[in-house]
């Protein structure tokens, strides 16, 4: 049973070790790809985009008859042109005086950082100018980076109108939250899994969305028509009837885009409008293309619609400071310097130093990993943070190896003790560490938090792992027959 627990503890350590740095891959149409995530940096090392909002000033001009109705086709036609036929010219305003005002643009910040929150993009700088009214944001560069552009800049606008009428029935203040949902509607497995934008409305939304969907419905109108002639020439009767069928339906618009426009089969009580993003699939790229637009339209919903119109007017790649190379560089480095500091501890410690330097190398591995799939942001102070969690671990590895080589017999009672001794030892003195390391992964600076997060995991890492690894580790080998002070084997003593 020893054997097997030290050959299973040894594997583990062994395959997380070539995950964590050689990766997983597999076949992705036609080319080998990592299925291990990447890490997550920040703007100081990965760059970043600048984008600047600014306040749409453009008017447009719309041409409409005596009527009122917008008149397409009479551009080139002069002034004179147009008071003859009696139409008239009406400038409209992206932005009407009355909502460029301060506390508008203040508002349409706070709008802006709560999608970027909502995206997922914790790692951003807004900015604004409260004298044009302009916003500046800055966000790190990544694969969804042109998305999230796309929608911090949309006004988010919500109607459902009558689609005869363009009466609005329905608008923002009425919807509570939208949510992406996804699932299978059939129990066939070829059906594949549907993408829905689920919109839950208000008190006052329900109400409304339930008289809606109880007057915009399809309905059928029957008509009887009766043939008569004289009775006296024999004639018959025929009467016929004829079914109308005539549909009210509605317009579903997001920023005076159409997005859909339907009718209702029954009246909905629930107050929850679900909407299908393409249809059934079972092509994984497809889904998570459907994933990705349902919850561009969700966050924009789900956090209001921005007062003031704005258009992109920057959009540029701002290059780290911080080349690949100089990475590299440092990355070299730290591997160096582990591998001597390593070497110290098998040449000073012998057999137990090359047990410890093992463990030692899958806590890196797990540590990496877990940074990974933490979501931790590695910046240049992250970095710091990743050498001081590595040297920690080391002192406490040494102060271990260093107890257990002062008693004179070797066994596993030896090994219990010095573990325990060591843990309260070295907890103690890194506690003062430890509660500066709570109060910074809450400090909304990134270089602070991003420290602090990797110290945490670090620390926690620190505390589990040696304690779930490197302890079996050490007392399985121990426990194959203790040493005494010289080195040499004792009886067995289990």
């Amino acid at each position: 049973m020893k054997k097997i627990k030290l050959l299973t503890i040894i594997l583990a350590i062994v395959l997380v070790t070539m995950v964590a740095f050689l990766g997983v891959y597999v076949p992705v149409q036609n080319r080998m790809e990592n299925q291990v995530k990447d890490y997550d940096y920040a703007m100081d090392l990965e760059g970043g985009r600048n984008i600047r909002l600014a306040v749409d000033n453009t008017v447009d001009t719309v041409i409409k008859d005596a009527e009122g109705n917008e008149v397409t086709d009479a551009d080139e036609l002069s002034d004179e042109e147009l008071a003859a036929q009696g139409y008239t010219k009406e400038e409209n305003a992206a932005n009407s005086e009355d909502v460029l005002n301060e506390e508008n643009y203040k508002k349409s910040k706070e709008i802006i950082e709560k999608r970027l929150n909502a995206l997922g993009v914790d790692n951003y700088v807004t900015k604004l100018d409260e004298a044009s009214g302009d916003i500046l944001v800055e966000i790190p560069e990544n694969d969804i980076t042109d998305s999230i552009i796309s929608n911090i800049g949309t006004t988010g606008k919500f109607e459902i109108v009558d689609s005869d009428t363009e009466e609005v029935l329905m608008d923002n203040s009425d919807i509570k939250r939208a949510r992406v949902m996804y699932g299978s509607n059939s129990t066939s497995a070829s059906s594949g899994t549907s993408v829905y934008l689920d919109i839950e409305f208000n008190k006052e939304g329900t109400n409304k969305l339930k008289d809606i969907s109880s007057t915009y419905v399809e309905s059928s109108n029957t008509a009887n028509e009766t043939n008569t002639t004289n009775a006296t020439d024999n004639t018959t009767t025929d009467e016929s009837s004829s079914t109308e069928t005539t549909t009210k339906e509605v317009t579903m618009k997001i920023d005076d885009e159409e997005i859909m426009t339907t009718s209702f089969d029954e009246t909905i009580e629930t107050g929850r409008l679900q909407l299908s993003i393409g249809s059934a699939t079972t092509d994984t790229s497809t889904l998570q293309d459907y994933i990705s637009q349902a919850t561009s339209i969700a966050v924009v919903l789900d956090n209001g619609n921005i007062p003031v119109k704005y258009t992109v007017e920057e959009n540029q790649y701002i290059l780290s400071d911080i080349t690949q190379d100089e990475l590299n560089i440092v990355l070299y480095v730290m591997v160096g310097l582990v591998a001597i500091a390593l070497i110290v501890l098998i040449v000073r410690y012998r057999t137990e130093g090359l047990v410890n330097a093992f463990a030692y190398v899958g806590l890196v591995a797990l540590f990496v990993l877990l940074l990974r799939y933490a979501n931790v942001i590695i910046s240049i102070e992250s970095i710091f943070g990743i050498v001081v969690v590595l040297v920690l671990n080391y002192i406490f590895e040494n102060k271990l190896l260093s107890k257990i080589k002062k008693e004179e017999n070797v066994d596993k009672t030896v090994v219990n003790i010095a573990f325990k001794e060591t843990y309260k030892e070295f907890f103690i003195k890194i506690m003062p560490i430890c509660i500066a390391v709570i109060t910074f992964c809450f400090i909304q600076w990134e270089p602070i938090s991003s420290f602090g997060m990797v110290m945490f995991w670090g620390i926690l890492l620190i505390a589990l792992y040696n304690f779930a690894i490197t302890y079996p580790l050490v007392r399985v080998k121990e426990s194959k027959g203790g040493k005494n002070k010289d080195g040499k084997k004792q009886a067995k003593n289990d």
